[in-house]
């Protein structure tokens, strides 16, 4: 059973920085589709971006492209992401997600995922 972890929140002020990573036990993650989500009070949660077994392929939400950063070190079965010029907008509980299911692509829907950490909350002040 894969459990994740995740670490790294925070209060920051906009147009700072950090990294989040996500820890996983239980088995090794190199086989499998990571991916970071979010989810803002009253919204939908919703990919962020998500990253393929070797790190061959990544896609970003059009909201966070230029300024986050998902990678992975299937070594040590971590998986990070680099914020950088947070904005307001970026608030929310931020949620790691692995896919079991091989998959050449990266899915978008949170049900296409069968592991999912606790969270870590991000909050931007303006």
């Amino acid at each position: 059973q894969v459990q994740l972890v995740e670490s790294g929140g925070g209060l920051v002020q906009a147009g700072d920085s950090l990294r989040l990573s996500c820890e996983a036990s239980g088995g090794a993650i190199n086989s499998f589709t990571m991916a970071w989500f979010r989810q803002a009070p009253g919204k939908e949660r919703e990919l962020v971006a998500g990253i393929t077994w070797n790190g061959g392929r990544t896609d970003y939400a059009d909201a966070v492209k230029g300024r986050f950063t998902i990678s992975r070190d299937n070594t040590k079965s971590m998986t990070y992401l680099q914020m950088n010029s947070l904005k307001p907008e970026d608030t929310a509980v931020y949620y790691c997600a692995l896919r079991w299911k091989p998959t050449v692509s990266i899915p978008i829907q949170p049900n296409e995922y069968e592991y999912w950490g606790q969270g870590t909350q991000v909050t931007v002040s303006s």
